[in-house]
């Protein structure tokens, strides 16, 4: 499974829970949280929990649209949270 890098790569408007950089890996299951804020909004969550599985595998099928897509949009109602997935290493 890949290691994921999941990150706020950009904040139009407010949020109040995330700043750009924020971020927490995905390894296996298990979610960890480096840094200084070490948590995740639950809407942004929400947004990037369909997306993670599928980006963790892998991908061999010619045509498949999942390499190409790398951003979610949280759906917080006072701002647009753009998060980014970065496949950091196969294991």
């Amino acid at each position: 499974m890949k290691k994921l890098l999941v990150r706020v790569r950009e904040i139009r408007g407010h949020c109040n829970v995330h700043k750009e950089g924020d971020c927490f890996r995905l390894e296996g299951a298990r979610l960890t949280f480096p840094g200084p804020n070490r948590h995740v909004c639950i809407y942004a969550l929400s947004s990037l929990l369909p997306l993670l599985p599928a980006k963790q595998r892998k991908i061999d099928e010619p045509g498949d649209w999942l390499p190409r897509v790398d951003r979610v949009q949280c759906p917080d109602p006072e701002g647009i949270v753009i998060w980014e997935i970065i496949e950091e290493e196969e294991t």
